[in-house]
C-alpha cells in the first residue's frame, strides 16, 4: 500500500507538470457555478498579513480620487526555513563598592555537561531519529546544508544523554499503564547488533495501550514499549506482573501462560481474522463471501456506536451485533463441512473456531474492542523507520529507543506537540525537577511553563 501511494504521488506530479496552461473562462452572475468546497486552514498557525496597495494613489482612468470598498483575501501555507543559530549566554559580574563582593547569575544547567546542544536541539533530533525515521548521518547531512558542522557521533551520544533524562516519565508511564483494566499489545522484530561477530540477535520490540476512548473513556491514553532479546512469552509476563483485566492482542502462543490464572482475560483480534480469508480476493467461495459479509456488518455497527459509553455499546452489541455473529458461526460451521484441512479458507475458518470464545468476548463487555487496531497504529511507525536503520547497534540501544518511542506515541494520543513536550521536560527534569511531582510532567498533566526568574549566585 505504501509503494502504491508513492507511485500515485508519482502519476498526479507527472500530470500537473505535462498540463498546459488553461485559462478558465468568464462566467456571468447569472450562470450557475458549482462553487467547490475550501478547505480551511489552521487557525492556530501563526499567520502573516500582506497588504498589496495599488501602484498609484488616483483612478488611472480620470486621475480622481479613490475611496476604499472592502477587500478580497486568501490564504496560503508558507514554509518558514529551519534556521540553526548559536545562543551565546553571557553573565556579566558585578561587585559591591562597600564590600566588595561578587555577585553573578547562576550557569545554567546543561543538558551534558559541557555540551554544545540546546534542550531544544536535542528535542528536534530526538523526534528527527524517532518520530520521523531520520537516521542521524541523514540529519548530519540536513544539517550540513544549513552550515552546521557537527560529527554522526556526537548526535548518537547526545541523544543517548537526552533519553536518559527522560527515564522518570517512561518509568511512571508504565506504572501508572499497568493499572489500567485493558490493555492492548502487539510486537514486532527488532534486529540488534551482537558484539564482536558482526550479527544481529533476533530482539522484539513490545508495545502495550491503554487506551479505552473509543468506549467513552476520559482518562488519558498511555502507550509504552519494551526491547527484548528474544520473542517469548515470559517477556510480557515479566512486564504486565501484578496486571489483573483484560489483555487484547492477537493468536502468539507465548500469551498463552497469561491467560492460565484467570487474572488476565483474554480478548482476540477480529482484524486477524478478517485477515485469515484474504484467499477470498484470489479464490472467491460461498464460505468465504459469507465470512468477509459478517464480518464486514459487525464493523459497520462498531463504526455507529464508537465513542458510547460501556453500557450503551453492550446494549447495542447485544441487540444487533450478537445475533449476527452466531447467525455468521451457524453459517460458517453448515458450509465448512467437507473441506479439506490442507485448503487456506479451511485454515482460516480453524483459526477462528480455536479462538471462538476470544473473538466474542466484547460481545459481553462494552469496554472492549472488536480488533487489536489500536496497538498495531502505535507500533506500525517502527516498522516503516525500520527500513532505515536496519538494526539497534545494541541491548542498550534498543532500550533507549522503546524510552523515546514511549514517549512520542504518548503524546500523540495526548495530542500533545512531542518535540516541545521532550525540549521542556528535559530541562525541568536537569533543574532538579522533584519526584514528588512527576505525575505533573506526564503529558497529558504537561503545560508549557513561562520563563523562570532566574537567583543570583555570589
Amino acid at each position: 500500500m505504501d509503494q502504491m501511494r508513492l507511485e500515485l504521488e508519482d502519476l498526479e506530479t507527472d500530470f500537473a507538470a505535462s498540463a498546459p496552461d488553461l485559462e478558465l473562462p468568464i462566467v456571468a452572475d447569472t450562470d450557475k457555478v458549482r462553487v467547490l468546497p475550501v478547505r480551511k486552514l489552521n487557525p492556530n498557525l501563526p499567520r502573516k498579513r500582506i497588504v498589496r496597495e495599488p501602484s498609484c494613489a488616483c483612478c488611472p482612468g480620470c486621475g480622481g480620487d479613490m475611496r476604499a470598498m472592502g477587500q478580497d483575501s486568501e490564504e496560503m501555507l508558507d514554509l518558514v526555513a529551519q534556521a540553526w543559530q548559536v545562543m551565546e549566554t553571557v553573565r556579566p559580574k558585578y561587585s559591591c563598592r562597600t564590600c566588595d563582593k561578587i555577585i553573578q547569575a547562576p550557569a545554567p544547567a546543561k543538558a551534558i555537561a559541557r555540551g554544545k546542544l540546546s534542550y531544544a536541539a536535542l528535542a528536534h533530533i530526538m523526534m528527527a531519529k524517532w518520530g520521523y525515521y531520520l537516521p542521524f548521518y541523514r540529519q548530519v547531512q540536513m544539517m550540513a546544508a544549513k552550515g552546521v558542522d557537527i560529527e554522526r557521533s556526537t548526535l548518537a551520544r547526545s541523544a543517548g544523554y537526552a533519553a536518559a533524562l527522560l527515564n522518570p516519565i517512561y518509568n511512571r508511564i508504565r506504572e501508572i499503564g499497568r493499572t489500567r483494566t485493558k490493555i492492548h499489545t502487539d510486537d514486532t522484530r527488532l534486529p540488534i547488533l551482537a558484539p564482536g561477530n558482526g550479527r544481529t540477535h533476533k530482539g522484539a520490540l513490545w508495545v502495550y495501550v491503554a487506551d479505552d476512548r473509543n468506549s467513552g473513556s476520559q482518562e488519558p491514553p498511555i502507550a509504552w514499549y519494551r526491547a527484548t532479546m528474544g520473542r517469548a512469552g515470559e517477556s510480557v509476563m515479566s512486564e504486565l506482573a501484578g496486571f489483573t483485566g483484560t489483555l487484547q492482542a492477537d493468536g502468539f502462543s507465548g500469551y498463552n501462560q497469561l491467560y492460565k490464572g484467570g487474572a488476565i482475560r483474554e480478548a482476540a483480534c477480529l482484524a486477524h481474522l478478517r485477515r485469515k480469508f484474504d484467499v477470498h480476493d484470489s479464490q472467491p467461495t460461498e464460505l468465504s463471501t459469507t465470512a468477509m459479509a459478517g464480518i464486514q456488518a459487525i464493523y459497520w455497527i462498531e463504526e455507529e456506536i464508537r465513542g458510547l459509553p460501556p453500557a450503551e455499546r453492550l446494549a447495542a452489541r447485544r441487540r444487533r451485533t450478537r445475533p449476527l455473529v452466531r447467525a455468521l458461526r451457524r453459517q460458517l460451521m453448515r458450509q465448512g463441512k467437507g473441506l479439506s484441512r490442507h485448503a487456506d479458507i479451511a485454515k482460516a475458518f480453524a483459526y477462528g473456531t480455536r479462538r471462538w470464545r476470544a473473538f466474542n468476548r466484547f460481545l459481553y463487555d462494552g469496554q472492549l474492542e472488536p480488533d487489536n487496531l489500536i496497538a498495531e497504529r502505535a507500533i506500525r511507525g517502527f516498522t516503516v523507520g525500520r527500513r532505515n536503520w536496519l538494526f539497534s547497534g545494541s541491548f542498550a540501544a534498543a532500550e533507549r529507543s522503546a524510552v523515546v518511542l514511549s514517549i512520542i506515541e504518548t503524546c500523540k494520543l495526548c495530542g500533545v506537540d512531542a518535540e516541545a513536550y521532550m525540549a521542556d521536560v528535559t530541562e525541568r527534569i536537569q533543574n532538579d525537577w522533584p519526584a514528588s511531582r512527576w505525575d505533573e510532567l506526564m503529558p497529558w498533566n504537561w503545560v508549557r511553563r513561562q520563563a523562570m526568574q532566574l537567583s543570583l549566585a555570589a
